[in-house]
């Protein structure tokens, strides 16, 4: 008597797909490397990058097919903030980044290359939010605006976020150069 007044199951039907297979495809071939590079700064481990981006393109997949997602990689960098603070706060405490200056020094690569790598370990210091804003901000070059965006917090939050992560990153690249000078003297200057 009530079958014909009852909703239609649904439970079985097939996802409408309002964006295209190939296009997502297209967009995971033209982005991935700027993910995967985007990523490694987040982590600070190649592998850990990888299934960073694995992570967030997966749970940005039914967003995609569903055509919630007005600028793909936004979001996707959004899902890959939120899933790396996540991981973070669940397994962070357990690792401590270190570094490891190899045994012998080599000077014949150029000194940006051992800024770079000094900024990176630096990094990885960082708490995960801090780090993130530095990242967006420096390396990924957005806005306060779109940070706040992508990370969903405040503009005010970012400009704190990042002034408390400079001012962080000042100090263990100065401890880092006074380290080096008093370990190689200032010959190599």
């Amino acid at each position: 008597m009530f079958n014909n007044l009852m909703a239609p199951d649904r439970r079985h039907e097939e996802p409408v797909s309002l964006a295209s297979d190939e296009e997502f495809e297209e967009f995971v071939t033209a982005s991935l490397p700027r993910l995967l590079r985007f990523a490694h700064m987040l982590t600070g481990n190649s592998a850990a990058a990888e299934d960073l981006v694995q992570t967030a393109l997966g749970r940005s997949w039914r967003a995609w097919q569903l055509g919630g997602i007005d600028d793909p990689l936004a979001f996707v960098r959004k899902v890959m903030v939120n899933s790396h603070s996540s991981w973070y706060r669940r397994y962070g405490g357990r690792e401590t980044a270190v570094a490891n200056p190899p045994e012998k020094v080599i000077h014949d690569e150029a000194g940006r290359i051992d800024d770079r790598d000094a900024v990176c370990r630096a990094l990885l210091t960082l708490p995960p939010r801090q780090r993130a804003v530095i990242v967006l901000r420096y390396y990924e070059e957005l806005t306060e605006q779109e940070i706040a965006a992508v990370m969903a917090i405040s503009p005010g939050t970012v400009k704190s976020q990042a002034a408390r992560a400079l001012k962080h990153l000042a100090a263990t690249l100065s401890a880092s150069d006074q380290a080096i000078h008093a370990t190689y003297g200032a010959a190599d200057d």
